[in-house]
């Protein structure tokens, strides 16, 4: 891939800095020539990081007003990575989070917002998943709001480490041999490698750098869309598990968020969440991200090489500057 030339730099805040998309995100920065202003409510949070020497740390929590304003000041750029999934009342919290973010970010003089949100199907709001449903006001929040918006809305994530590639490596390995798949789950989807949301954002800062600032929202996934029992199988292939799939009616989206937490062992509220949003198609209906953020000759990871990798590893960890985005780190969420 033919590397762009080079804009001149930003000061970019990036909350959720220690979460997973803003941790790779960060020595991607760095190569950049940004300043990265890591923000988290720990900031000692990044001592364990390979990039912590080189970053700023600046407190944020999004319930704090003044640590929210204190945080923007000085800064051309706002990379937004903050979700509240694990609480049952995550739709206000991000909401109001949203919120206070814009403000600060309007007060402070900050160029332009890039919101990281979920892809969002064309349908009556109504049908929507909670989780869905939230991206969708938080993104509005940022659109509506006095700050040039780039939102981002980014597909199933794969990646080691990602709390949708967890949900399905654990499925796919603990379950043996049958694997039960609701009828309503035969939706398609449209994955896409975190390597490639990476270079999405990175791409949004060079538009900024360069004076392009946007207002709008781009779909953001892979070439290849399938079903979620194609995907269960791709992965089964590349794992060598054999697995055989068969579909059961009439099982409530509930039930199956609750069986998938309890044998995946993630939590109850992020899982029955994303579950939900399995009975929806959720593919890309544009692809202006690749003429307006992506370089003319980036080929995206194929949904096989990305689950490969994703399970190999690397020498360094994702958060590394030279490690492999795709690949886990001793710093992932558990």
């Amino acid at each position: 891939m033919t590397t762009p030339d080079p804009a001149p730099s930003l000061r970019v805040l990036v909350t959720g800095a220690t979460g997973y998309v803003g941790s790779r995100l960060v020595p991607r920065l760095l190569e950049e020539g940004h300043t990265a202003l890591a923000a988290s409510r720990d900031t000692s949070g990044t001592d364990d990081y390979p990039w912590a020497d080189d970053v700023e740390t600046r407190a944020f929590d999004v319930e704090d007003d003044d640590l929210v304003g204190r945080a923007v000041e000085g800064v051309d750029v706002v990379v937004y990575l903050v979700h509240s999934m694990g609480s049952e009342d995550f739709v206000r919290k991000d909401r109001e989070a949203a919120e206070r973010v814009a403000a600060a970010a309007a007060r402070a003089g900050v160029r332009q917002v890039v919101y990281l949100s979920g892809l969002v199907p064309s349908t009556d709001p109504d049908e929507l998943s909670d989780h869905l449903r939230s991206r969708l006001e938080v993104e509005q929040v940022f659109l509506d709001g006095d700050v040039p918006a780039v939102v981002l809305r980014a597909s199933m994530v794969i990646g080691a480490g990602s709390t949708s590639y967890e949900l399905l490596r654990r499925l796919s390995e603990r379950v043996p041999l049958l694997t039960p798949v609701p009828s309503w789950m035969r939706s398609t989807i449209q994955p896409v490698a975190v390597e490639d949301v990476v270079e999405v954002v990175a791409g949004a800062l060079r538009s900024a750098a360069a004076g392009q600032t946007r207002n709008r929202h781009y779909d953001v996934g892979g070439e290849e869309r399938l079903t979620y029992p194609e995907l269960l199988a791709t992965y089964a292939e590349v794992a060598g598990l054999r697995r055989a799939r068969f579909l059961v009616p009439w099982v409530p989206q509930k039930v199956v968020g609750w069986a998938c937490s309890a044998i995946s062992g993630l939590p109850a509220t992020e899982v029955t969440s994303l579950v939900d949003s399995l009975r929806l198609d959720m593919v890309c209906e544009e692809d202006d991200v690749r003429r307006d953020l992506l370089p003319p000759d980036h080929e995206l990871v194929p949904v096989a090489e990305a689950l490969r990798r994703s399970r190999r590893g690397g020498s360094a960890p994702g958060t590394a500057t030279r490690g492999d985005v795709q690949a886990g780190a001793p710093t992932d969420p558990a």
